[in-house]
């Protein structure tokens, strides 16, 4: 609605106080939520440590504190992406907390409680690849150890790893000494998650998957003894297989195996018989109840005492419900908050998790079950900015190709002294993945652009989670098709109702949001400029004959484009460093130079083939960058950048913002 104190300025020449600067630092969110004793701990984003993440305690009182300074960094690299990278135990009535430190992929312990011992190292440094990694450690105090996956490389190929359960001492005798890690099992499956033992210890359940299966494709739910000498007995699978997906298992307090699988095609909890493998569907609903496993260790339900059961579900936008496993009821929490994620911590009645909407950022929020209160525990929201400058989220349905559903969340420019006339300039955001999802919650990022008079769009496209199977499997052989086409008609759709601009929209992705943003600048005419954040380019490279990629996705494109061996032309022919020669449109290409997901050399290849072409493009490489910019100078920079790109491509000046140098 316009006011009468607004005033017609041009799109994009807005001044904002939204910079990149106060956008860059409130990047990330809270994650890797847990209790210990009665104290709540999380890791948080630093962007301006180096970008870092920390370790915060919170006491009883409120108070919080970073017993950690830098540099120490809480993340871990197995799988890449990481899994849930801490865990604590009390010992002696105080905490112990045992870390995987991210510079040198050791674990650590420490007694926060006594500042005056610096955390001790628990495994040594590798000779060999990438190391040892640790990923879901529990503290075995009654043991003297810490359970947690080892992913250990045994040679120098991204192939030659395995994974096993292990005990690590934490005397810290294994500080210089593989042999000193107990491995729990013989190794049996490529892919792991950790050990969730029963009630009385003496059980242990775990999901398991080998390629060339990605997690949300199939896996298994597996089971086995617990012997006194602390070793694993004969595993056997109970639910799950090729076409099933089980995304996470724990045990309630009396026992009950719960599990969350999809063999409905939606994501459902389950009670399972641990000696059979019956299950049953605890609350059957064409909604999640779980998603995709990125990182082992997530969790989207926590059995609570007196059989209640927290769990996130919902169609796209997840919500914090309790659940009645005798009667199949669901009670959602109370609040504001619009969108649940994160991985659940339960202790006694209350549950906590992250909560945040179109107006606030994420907060770790508890829910007590017996009062059914809510309450913010850490990472309150405070406004960085008026809210007057943040735009109005739309959740959408747009028509795509066939008539099918393309979800998105639309955010028009939104100015309080400035409007404009005419449709506006547009940008479509696409998430990384694929096999993922966009949240609809605050992100400055987005208000960065819009404060200023640009619009964007972020799309689900077809293969995105949070819809079920079904629409997740609209991916599947049809990469850079689908998720462009759904891109393009979301594009067309607000060109179509008057509110975008059909000669100024553009498209940005990082990642899988990448690879779909050269796409569609090799396959379309629909964009007129292009943000490229750590791309795939060149299918044949990220096959698994190509080597170009890490292990837990080396395979995936096997179900997003097919075999390789069948279909090598495929690969060939959706790749856009072998269609340089179409792009037309201005772009930005932005890369990590550490990143072993999606490494650089397909950048070079890609700029190496545009050569000649006479397309203004930059290219802004980055050292101590990896998969996903943590900095907050280079996020600053990208920012920035991109708005420069936009301005010239758009015509319009954005007032002090360095020029992007677009060279032919």
């Amino acid at each position: 609605m316009t006011t009468a104190t607004q005033q017609d300025a041009r799109y994009g020449s807005w001044p904002s106080p939204i910079d990149a600067a106060t956008a860059a630092s409130h990047d990330g969110s809270p994650d890797s939520i847990g209790i210990v004793g009665d104290d709540l701990w999380w890791t948080a984003p630093r962007p301006a440590e180096g970008g870092r993440r920390a370790l915060i305690r919170r006491r009883p009182d409120g108070t919080e504190e970073c017993p950690l300074p830098a540099p120490w960094n809480v993340r871990n690299r197995v799988m890449e992406y990481g899994g849930t990278p801490w865990a604590g135990a009390l010992v002696d009535g105080s905490p112990l907390i045992v870390f995987a430190h991210h510079l040198d992929q050791r674990l650590y312990a420490f007694r926060p409680d006594r500042p005056q011992d610096p955390p001790y190292p628990l495994t040594p440094v590798s000779a060999v690849g990438g190391g040892l990694r640790w990923a879901e450690p529990a503290v075995r105090p009654e043991r003297g150890e810490v359970w947690a996956v080892l992913e250990e490389f045994t040679g120098e190929g991204p192939g030659d790893l395995r994974r096993v359960h292990t005990a690590v001492p934490l005397d810290g005798a294994a500080a210089d000494n593989r042999d000193a890690v107990r491995e729990l099992a013989p190794a049996a499956h490529r892919f792991i998650t950790g050990l969730r033992l029963s009630p009385d210890g003496g059980q242990a359940v775990w999901l398991a998957w080998d390629h060339p299966r990605m997690p949300w494709d199939g896996t298994e739910l597996r089971v086995a003894d617990v012997h006194s000498d602390g070793t694993l007995g004969p595993a056997r699978t109970l639910i799950g297989g090729p076409d099933e997906a089980v995304s996470q298992a724990d045990w309630a307090a009396d026992g009950t195996l719960l599990a969350a699988t999809d063999r409905t095609g939606w994501w459902n909890l389950y009670r399972v018989d641990p000696a059979t493998g019956d299950a049953v569907n605890l609350c059957p609903r064409d909604e999640e109840f779980a998603g995709p496993l990125w990182k082992i260790g997530q969790r989207w339900f926590a059995p609570l005492d007196h059989g209640l059961v927290a769990v996130l579900h919902g169609v796209g936008a997840a919500r914090l419900a309790l659940l009645d496993p005798a009667s199949g009821r669901l009670t959602d929490a109370p609040g504001h908050w619009t969108e649940w994620g994160g991985t659940l911590a339960a202790t006694g009645s209350r549950v906590i998790g992250l909560a945040a909407s179109a107006r606030s950022a994420p907060e770790i929020v508890e829910l007590d079950a017996a009062t059914g209160r809510t309450r913010v525990l850490g990472n309150p929201h405070h406004d960085a900015v008026d809210p007057a400058y943040l735009p109005e989220a739309q959740d959408r349905v747009f028509t795509g190709p066939g008539g099918r559903d393309v979800h998105a969340h639309v955010y028009a420019p939104r100015h309080p002294e400035h409007i404009a006339t005419g449709p506006a300039p547009y940008v479509i955001w696409v998430h990384g993945g694929p096999t993922s999802r966009t949240s609809m919650i605050l992100d400055l990022e987005i208000a960065y652009f819009t404060s200023r008079g640009i619009g964007v769009a972020e799309v689900n496209y077809g293969g995105s989670t949070g819809y079920g199977r079904a629409y997740r499997n609209r991916l599947r052989e049809q990469w850079g098709v689908v998720d462009v086409e759904d891109c393009v008609a979301v594009a067309e759709g607000l060109v179509a109702e008057g509110a975008a601009d059909p000669a100024r929209l553009g498209i940005r992705g990082g990642s899988a949001g990448g690879w779909t943003t050269a796409a569609a600048l090799t396959t379309t005419t629909a964009f007129a400029c292009g943000a490229i954040s750590y791309p795939i380019l060149d299918l044949a490279g990220w096959s698994p004959a190509g080597g170009e990629t890490h292990d837990f996705e080396s395979w995936y494109l096997e179900s997003l484009i097919g075999p390789h061996t069948e279909v090598p032309e495929r690969y060939h022919d959706r790749s856009p460093v072998h269609h340089a020669d179409r792009i037309t449109a201005p772009f930005l290409l932005m890369q990590g130079l550490d990143d072993v997901i999606c490494p650089p050399v397909q950048c070079d290849r890609f700029l190496a083939a545009l050569t000649g072409r006479g397309i203004p493009h930059a290219y802004l490489a980055f050292p101590g960058e990896s998969h996903g910019f943590r900095r907050l100078d280079t996020l600053v920079t990208c920012l920035e950048a991109e708005l420069s790109l936009y301005g010239q491509v758009f015509g319009f000046t954005p007032p002090g913002v360095p020029v992007l140098d677009l060279t032919p």
